[in-house]
């Protein structure tokens, strides 16, 4: 006995480089115009009603390449995806100064991964590690709250999960060349996009 009418599984797009609210926005937008049956747009993943036709693939591809994304299609490439997504959403939730176990702990649970195997895909795939990247986020997330002008330094570094604003320092000079204060002086040095981050 066949089933004609069972209901057609979701099929989600996987997609690099979206990293933030606006880049929901945008590949929503894009994806209606596509006049696609979308579900749901989160952080790197677009979740359609049914798995689109291989020429409308075609146009979400050319889609989202014009608009500085790309789709996904290797599962390491998708899985180290979605180890920025959790280190980026860990961030602005504001809960890693909560967070009771360890980065690396945090990723495994998430993902179901071990972390070694999580690690060293990661850095087979961005040259950096894991570790790393989170500083790097910290870093321009840190640029973002000085240049807001709302926290002290000693609020960001208890925000981003830091033991002490000399440890926030260091890591901030680090990477900018700057102290956090001389940072906030000059704002010379230019916020980098999140998903040019190395």
């Amino acid at each position: 006995m066949t089933h004609q009418n069972q209901p057609t599984p979701p099929y989600t797009l996987h997609i690099r480089n979206m990293v933030c609210d606006r880049c929901i926005k945008v590949v929503t937008d894009e994806l209606e115009k596509l006049e696609l049956p979308l579900q749901d747009v989160k952080l790197g993943e677009a979740t359609l009603a049914r798995e689109p036709h291989p020429e409308e693939l075609r146009q979400v591809r050319e889609m989202l390449t014009a608009n500085g994304f790309k789709l996904l299609e290797d599962p390491k490439t998708e899985l180290t995806e979605k180890i920025k997504i959790a280190v980026i959403e860990l961030l602005r939730s504001g809960k890693v100064e909560d967070l009771q176990v360890n980065l690396s702990d945090y990723l495994a649970d998430l993902l179901g991964k071990d972390y070694n195997t999580l690690s060293a895909l990661f850095s087979a795939s961005e040259g950096i590690t894991i570790a790393r990247y989170m500083v790097l986020q910290k870093v321009e997330m840190a640029k973002e709250l000085l240049e807001y002008n709302e926290l002290t330094l000693s609020q960001i570094a208890d925000k981003l999960g830091y033991s002490s604003v000399a440890h926030l320092s260091n890591q901030f000079k680090q990477v900018t060349g700057l102290s956090p204060s001389e940072y906030k002086k000059g704002n010379s040095v230019t916020r980098k996009p999140l998903d040019q981050l190395q």
